[in-house]
C-alpha cells in the first residue's frame, strides 16, 4: 500500500491504556496499531511507560519490588485532522478504559528508511559527513 507524503498541519492521536488491556484476547495497543495501519494512517508508535497512574489513581510501576504489572501505554498515531477524526469512531468500540487526547501538530519530515532525501540522490546530507546524524538524528 502505498503511503501520502505528509508535511505541515497534522494532528496526534494519543491514546493511554494499560499494556494488559485487550481486545478480543489480542493486546489492546496492538489492535490500535493494526486498524491505524488498516486505515491507512500515516504512522503509530507504541511507547511502554515505567510508571504512571489514571483514572482508577492506582499507581502502575516497573520498580522491582511492586506488584503491578500492568504498565502505562500510549499509543500514538500522526496524521491530517481529517483522516484522524475519520478514524476516531473506531475508538469508540475499542477504548472502554483510558485516556485519548489529540493535540496539533506540525510534521517537518515524513520519509521511509531508504528513501531519497529532498533534492535528490545526488544531494548530500548530513548522514554523509564525517560525525553527522546518523540514523534517527542522533550523533554518532
Amino acid at each position: 500500500m502505498s503511503r501520502m507524503r505528509l508535511t505541515g498541519p497534522a494532528l496526534r492521536l494519543t491514546v493511554y491504556v494499560g499494556e494488559h488491556d485487550t481486545w478480543r484476547h489480542k493486546p489492546l495497543f496492538a489492535e490500535l496499531v493494526h486498524r491505524a495501519h488498516q486505515a491507512g494512517l500515516a504512522g503509530a508508535s507504541v511507547f511502554r511507560g515505567i510508571e504512571g497512574f489514571g483514572a482508577s489513581s492506582l499507581i502502575h510501576t516497573s520498580r522491582l519490588l511492586s506488584l503491578s504489572e500492568d504498565l502505562p501505554v500510549a499509543v500514538v498515531i500522526i496524521d491530517t485532522a481529517e483522516r484522524i477524526h475519520a478514524f476516531l469512531p473506531q475508538l469508540d468500540e475499542l477504548v472502554t478504559e483510558g485516556l485519548v487526547t489529540l493535540d496539533e501538530c506540525r510534521v517537518i519530515r515524513y520519509a521511509a528508511r531508504g528513501a531519497e532525501p529532498p533534492g535528490g540522490a545526488s544531494g548530500g546530507t548530513a548522514r554523509d559527513t564525517p560525525g553527522g546524524p546518523t540514523n534517527g538524528g542522533t550523533p554518532r
